[in-house]
């Protein structure tokens, strides 16, 4: 079983990846405008996220549209929505199960399970960071893509904005608390059976009256 500390440093982990995750989910900054070759016009900055595209102006000011219809969305666009809501929901709930099965908490009693829960958890932040990791890579490919392709017009292009390298830092914070904690919660392999005894040729033998 891992020690306390192991497990306080994953849970600060966890949440820290939590956190970002929420962050990249509700920022509309996966692609921002990219200001390349004549296009240097920056008192508008376009700005896409996950559910809606907004448009900063150079005062401050800044104007949002939420997409109209998810069918009109791209593939990639729409996986990503549903990818980061389910890391959302499974790493929140990992960190919590974590944290009830820690050795430093008491909500569990039985210490044999604890060793069980915590591992559970861990596969849970595992499979968060790579539900995270997948649609933020997958998103920055097809912006890399855009980006060189000669066939799009300058004013289309775009480029990674902040909410690309947030996921890519959160996603990397659940992958490695859930591998610390698989790695420091097996459970004890604790045998059931009985206990040999032998006993020499001596007087320690018990000694059996027959009538």
């Amino acid at each position: 079983m891992g020690s306390s500390g192991v497990q306080m440093a994953c849970v600060g982990l966890g949440v820290l990846g939590l956190i970002g995750t929420i962050v990249c989910c509700a920022l509309p900054l996966w692609k921002v405008s990219a200001f390349i070759g004549n296009n240097i016009v920056t008192a508008q900055e376009h700005q896409e996220g996950l559910w809606m595209q907004c448009v900063k102006q150079s005062t401050g000011q800044q104007q949002c549209k939420v997409y109209d219809s998810m069918l009109d969305l791209s593939s990639d666009l729409q996986a990503a929505r549903a990818m980061i809501i389910i890391s959302c929901m499974l790493s929140g709930l990992s960190v919590l199960v974590l944290f009830c099965g820690a050795d430093f908490t008491t909500c569990v009693q039985n210490e044999d399970a604890k060793p069980k829960i915590c591992l559970v958890a861990g596969v849970g932040l595992l499979l968060g960071g790579l539900l995270a990791i997948i649609p933020v890579s997958w998103s920055a490919h097809i912006t890399v893509r855009d980006f060189n392709n000669p066939l799009i017009t300058a004013a289309q292009k775009r480029e990674m904005g902040a909410c690309i390298y947030i996921g890519w830092a959160a996603a990397v914070l659940m992958i490695l608390a859930g591998g610390l904690l698989c790695c420091f919660s097996r459970p004890k392999s604790g045998g059931s059976g009985g206990t040999a005894k032998y006993y020499s040729n001596g007087a320690s033998a018990p000694n059996k009256n027959y009538v």
